[in-house]
């Protein structure tokens, strides 16, 4: 019996931009929904709890220590909603082309990037 041919194994595939956001559109979108409801039943716990718990968890997601993960989170908020308009364009037909693929993942990237900057930026100088 002939063997068939596999499928190009991860080790020796070159990633390419296209796969890399997809991939990580993914995990975002994974990293978003998890820490979410985590970061929700802790803050709605901590509200049943009583004054002195709820004042904990507005030190806890203020120190310095968790603002990181917050900026990270933001930035996985908005590359997830930004190429989730990619993908709607891709629903309407449109993108298709690699040049427009490559583009349209660029300005995703940076659109998420930008967008934390500027939300960031509001919540450290003008909040």
């Amino acid at each position: 019996m002939e063997e068939q041919p596999t499928s190009p194994h991860l080790q020796i595939y070159r990633p390419q931009l296209t796969s890399i956001l997809s991939i990580s559109h993914r995990l975002a979108g994974l990293f978003l929904g998890t820490s979410g409801l985590l970061a929700f039943t802790f803050w709605i716990a901590s509200l049943a709890l009583g004054p002195g718990a709820y004042a904990y968890s507005v030190a806890l997601f203020t120190s310095p220590l968790i603002q990181p993960i917050l900026f990270m989170w933001t930035v996985a908020f908005y590359y997830h909603f930004s190429n989730g308009i990619r993908h709607l364009l891709w629903d309407l037909g449109w993108g298709f082309q690699l040049t427009t693929a490559y583009r349209t993942g660029y300005l995703a990237i940076t659109n998420a990037l930008l967008l934390s900057g500027l939300t960031w930026a509001y919540i450290i100088f003008w909040n």
